[in-house]
């Protein structure tokens, strides 16, 4: 990014994020909002803006060359357009329309969070240098993006790299999707938390029952936490490993809160990818922790933003240099 900063929005069911970038994916003004999610589309709309002015307020925002949206999805980045499950609100909603009201002349780019999260990760993260990567977001939800070529894949739509909705169990659960046994339903936080406590895991007295909870409890040897963590590694290893055999990805990068649980999950994930990625080309595959934390969402936006607006590619700085 040069000399010039971007501007980028992380929208999540939770919160609505806002920042201006520099070249070395630093953060230089934050704006924020709670995600006021069960109301309607206009309300949602307001609090984009209000962090959108308090952008504009600064006279930095006149140094932004383009503006990057990374939103819970589904996106249509074709039509501008989101529609994410956890905001009823917003059906094929205008969001670049409306954002592009506000950003002045400066191009606006919209993906989707997973793919705004494997931006930061093959700008700053575990990605960086790799020419063929999966980065996933395993949380709330489960989602991901893909590198090819050396080159952020976004896809038509914006969506390309949606691991958490491929189905890796034919008979399975329901899913919200609409499809059955998806990777999210069985390896998102809020499932490895239901799985836990239908086998007979129990809270302890502050009344915990979040997936964070569920790895402490499997640290300490709990066997139904132990097993639903196991059953969420297995999940996300034949997705993976199902991704890696149709682009011949050589690395998986995993973030988001349910990555926090460290080797509670990754252990067993890397012990069921060796169940599932046996061909040649796939037998090499890595599965590393992200490292951009809890910015990778505005990080990500704004590399993609000027990766995909036509602009300079941001160039990830010396590892000695941050």
């Amino acid at each position: 990014m040069h000399n010039d900063l971007a501007a980028a929005l992380d929208i999540g069911g939770t919160k609505i994020a806002g920042a201006l970038i520099d070249a070395r994916g630093d953060i230089l003004v934050r704006a924020q909002r709670p995600t006021p999610a069960r109301e309607d589309g206009e309300t949602v709309m307001a609090a984009v803006s209000a962090v959108l002015g308090e952008l504009a307020a600064d006279p930095r925002w006149e140094r932004a060359t383009a503006l990057g949206i990374g939103s819970a999805g589904p996106v249509d980045a074709s039509a501008g357009t989101v529609s994410p499950v956890n905001v009823p609100g917003w059906r094929d909603f205008p969001l670049v329309d409306r954002v592009r009201a506000a950003a002045g002349d400066r191009p606006v780019v919209l993906v989707g969070d997973g793919v705004a999260m494997t931006a930061a990760e093959h700008w700053q993260g575990a990605a960086r240098g790799r020419a063929n990567a999966l980065c996933m977001v395993v949380s709330t939800g489960v989602g991901g993006g893909l590198v090819l070529g050396g080159r952020l894949h976004p896809g038509p739509t914006g969506n390309a790299g949606h691991i958490g909705h491929i189905s890796v169990d034919l008979d399975g659960d329901p899913c919200p999707c609409g499809s059955r046994g998806c990777v999210e339903r069985i390896a998102s936080g809020p499932n490895i938390a239901r799985r836990a406590l239908d086998s007979g895991w129990r809270p302890g007295p502050d009344g915990d029952t979040t997936a964070a909870a569920v790895a402490r409890a499997a640290r300490a040897g709990d066997p139904a936490a132990v097993a639903s963590f196991a059953r969420a590694g297995q999940a996300l290893a034949a997705g993976i490993a199902a991704t890696a055999t149709l682009v011949e990805i050589e690395v998986a990068v995993i973030g988001g809160g349910v990555a926090g649980a460290g080797e509670v999950l990754f252990a067993p994930l890397r012990r069921a990818l060796r169940d599932y990625a046996t061909l040649s080309f796939v037998a090499g595959l890595e599965v590393v922790p992200a490292q951009t934390g809890t910015d990778a969402g505005l990080v990500g936006a704004a590399a993609a933003a000027q990766a995909l607006a036509g602009g300079p590619v941001p160039a990830a700085p010396p590892a000695s240099s941050r």
